[in-house]
């Protein structure tokens, strides 16, 4: 959507590493109304179009597809893509409607530049699992690829967003990928239950916390359907977002599973 940063560079490069120098690489740049549940979100919302473009023009993109909101939506448009499984809990639960807009925007874009590979980051897992799961179920002749998150040197995850963070807030913030580090950490012990993790991970968060940061939701899911885990049998995911103000910032970690003998 736009306010391109490292995170989405790397994506570039990932593209052409697949493309090589005969294939043709796209950028799609489209802030998205239909999956803003927050009308204050969509309009601060960072625009940095001709910035952007030029950081595609010097990574060597070969085409930026920017349409106009006009272009994608009919004044009286009335067919969105819902998915009834994945969107459930985590982003889905507390954004109504969210996932709906995501999942149409993106058909619409891969049926208008028809790509033989399409690159989404680690970062939103709910969302690349979504994408994942609407290629598969509606038969779309594209190969999902996921990038891992990129993040910054202080461990906060690469986000358009993080410029809208004051500079006392950003200096805050690595504290949620701190605290799910160490919830992560405490799976390896015996005994250690999902309500455990769930547990010290938010007193990690809450402790000696500003007081414009609060907790959207904190929740430990099975990597495979995103419902809530029940045990650490399986791989599981820990997954948090946080706002400061009206920032909101998602994180996760993945937790390889007990009879898990490869690290995801």
């Amino acid at each position: 959507m736009g306010a391109l940063h490292a995170g989405h560079l790397a994506l570039t490069k990932k593209a052409r590493e697949i493309a090589g120098t005969e294939g043709t690489t796209i950028v799609s740049i489209f802030v998205n109304p239909l999956q803003f549940d927050n009308p204050a979100d969509l309009e601060n919302y960072p625009l940095q179009l001709e910035r952007d473009l030029q950081l595609c023009q010097n990574e060597g993109v070969d085409l930026v597809f920017a349409p106009n909101q006009s272009d994608l939506y009919s004044p009286d448009h009335s067919v969105i893509i819902t998915e009834s499984l994945l969107s459930s809990n985590l982003c889905g639960a507390s954004r109504a409607g969210h996932f709906d807009g995501v999942l149409t925007i993106v058909l619409k874009l891969f049926n208008l530049t028809r790509p033989h590979y399409s690159i989404f980051g680690k970062k939103d897992f709910q969302q690349l699992a979504l994408i994942e799961r609407m290629v598969r179920d509606l038969n779309v002749p594209t190969q999902i690829i996921a990038h891992p998150t990129i993040r910054e040197e202080d461990g906060l995850a690469m986000s358009s967003r993080n410029v809208r963070l004051s500079p006392q807030q950003r200096s805050d913030a690595p504290r949620i990928i701190n605290a799910l580090e160490q919830g992560a950490r405490l799976s390896s012990k015996a005994s250690i239950t999902p309500q455990d993790i769930l547990d010290l991970t938010r007193s990690l968060l809450l402790k000696d916390s500003r007081k414009d940061f609060s907790i959207d939701y904190l929740e430990l899911v099975n990597a495979n359907d995103l419902q809530t885990a029940q045990d650490l049998q399986s791989p599981c995911i820990l997954a948090t977002a946080c706002i400061y103000d009206q920032v909101r910032l998602i994180d996760h970690i993945e937790i390889p599973g007990s009879t898990d003998t490869t690290k995801q």
